[in-house]
């Protein structure tokens, strides 16, 4: 009896230990946990930390980076405006045969727009140094843009074409251009020589601006903010070239606006259209030519000046790529009216004029011009144009003391001439052209056949060409 309550007893007692110990053991599992736990946050807060200041590092890092970039960036604006401007040089030259002597050309029913061997046919036959250009331009500062274009003849004489100054970002759509330049008035008088379609300028350029409008003063555009191209310009300035001339006066005395609008016409096709205006004040506009009896005569024309002017250019390549193939449609007209004294004299001998006395009588004109060109890309490199160019020098009266037979060279004509051309272009800064035309603007009777094959190479920087 005594063993058996011993034995029970002991079980008891053994029993009663079990709870302690499992007590003791877990604790000391929570305890293992919580210093794992500890050492886990421990670690990962100074990960963290690590983290922290790695990005700090990186971010002062590439602010240093960016600082540096932009400084030498804006060093190297300062270096490229300042000592590495944009520099071009355009050379030009032309082997040609005419029917007729250059020397004698006149735009007969016109008044001269200038030498004939700056306006007219090729200065000499056979092989001739055509006008080279030398173009200079750079950012002057972020607000605006200088550029400057030499014309440098083949007589060795240099002419200051272009010399301007263009704002940068002026905001609201607005560029403001100052100095001497080529007007924005039609399509084809913002482009240079080098850049044209023929080797010579359109008969109606030629006649109502000696090939050519340029403005000297200031010029403001407005860009308008739609999907469709909208653009508006203002000009205002001196008029020393044709068909203004000198005048010392104050203020403003060529003034020309213009407006064009264009946009697409599905993938393929993109086109503009454009008015213009151009007034000007020749106080003594000369010119040189003959009288009724054949006598040499110093002329002059002071009065007002108008023409109006219409263009249209519509260009295809298919899905927009002109590349292999493209077209290009060209056509301006203008229409000029002037009014004013005109006065003839004779150099030497007393002839229809009244002698180097000379006469002075009123004179009132009304003329107008038109050309169409297409041309054609059927392979790439390689162009065939034609253009038709056509005149109407109108009626123009005199009166009461000089009339319309004594001057020849206003004697009513309607000029006209059909050009053909096929170019190649071995790259966009080379360029051989072969061109003939059947030319009948100096009056009935003179027709004059003109052949010509003619080089344009541009060296260095070379900006894009208007649309």
């Amino acid at each position: 009896m005594n063993r058996t309550s011993v034995s029970v007893l002991a079980a008891c007692g053994v029993l009663a230990s079990f709870p302690a110990a499992a007590d003791a053991g877990l604790q000391a599992l929570r305890e293992e946990i919580a210093q794992m736990r500890k050492s886990y946050e421990q670690r990962i807060d100074a990960l963290e930390k690590r983290l922290a200041q790695a990005e700090s590092t990186s971010i002062q890092a590439r602010t240093a980076a960016d600082s540096a970039a932009s400084k030498a960036a804006r060093q190297g604006d300062a270096k490229a405006g300042g000592f590495n401007p944009e520099i071009s040089l355009t050379l030009q030259g032309a082997l040609t045969r005419t029917q007729r002597d250059p020397a004698t050309w006149t735009l007969q029913g016109f008044v001269p727009p200038g030498e004939p061997d700056e306006v007219g046919p090729p200065r000499r036959r056979g092989f001739s140094l055509q006008e080279s250009e030398l173009g200079i331009a750079a950012n002057i500062d972020p607000n605006f843009r200088g550029y400057l274009n030499l014309a440098m003849t083949p007589d060795n004489t240099v002419a200051l074409e272009e010399a301007y100054f263009q704002t940068l970002g002026l905001g609201a759509g607005l560029t403001l251009k100052g100095g001497r330049f080529l007007s924005g008035i039609g399509y084809q008088n913002e482009i240079h020589p080098h850049a044209w379609d023929f080797a010579d300028a359109p008969l109606a350029y030629t006649a109502f601006f000696g090939n050519k409008l340029t403005a000297e003063g200031v010029q403001l555009k407005w860009l308008a903010p739609t999907e469709t191209y909208f653009e508006l310009g203002l000009e205002g300035g001196r008029d020393n070239s044709f068909p203004g001339g000198a005048r010392n006066k104050s203020g403003t005395a060529l003034g020309a606006a213009f407006a064009r609008i264009g946009g697409d016409a599905g993938i393929a096709n993109t086109w503009r259209a454009g008015l213009s205006y151009v007034a000007t004040h020749p106080g003594a506009r000369a010119y040189d030519g003959v009288d009724a009896t054949g006598l040499a005569t110093s002329n002059t024309f002071a009065g007002r000046s108008r023409t109006v002017g219409a263009d249209f250019v519509w260009k295809w390549a298919p899905n927009g790529n002109p590349v292999e193939r493209n077209f290009k449609l060209q056509a301006e007209v203008f229409r000029r009216s002037e009014t004013g004294k005109l006065t003839c004299a004779e150099r030497d001998t007393s002839g229809a004029c009244g002698g180097a006395a000379g006469l002075t009588d009123s004179y009132d004109a009304r003329q107008s011009g038109w050309y169409a060109q297409g041309v054609w890309q059927f392979m790439p490199r390689w162009r065939v144009g034609y253009r038709h160019d056509r005149l109407d020098s109108g009626t123009t009266t005199l009166g009461p003391t000089l009339v319309a037979a004594d001057l020849p060279q206003l004697a009513a004509w309607k000029p006209r001439r059909d050009t053909v051309m096929v170019d190649f272009a071995s790259s966009e800064f080379a360029r051989l052209r072969f061109q003939v035309a059947r030319d009948d603007s100096r009056g009935p009777g003179l027709r004059d056949n003109q052949f010509w094959v003619q080089y344009i190479m541009s060296l260095g920087a070379h900006g894009a060409h208007k649309f």
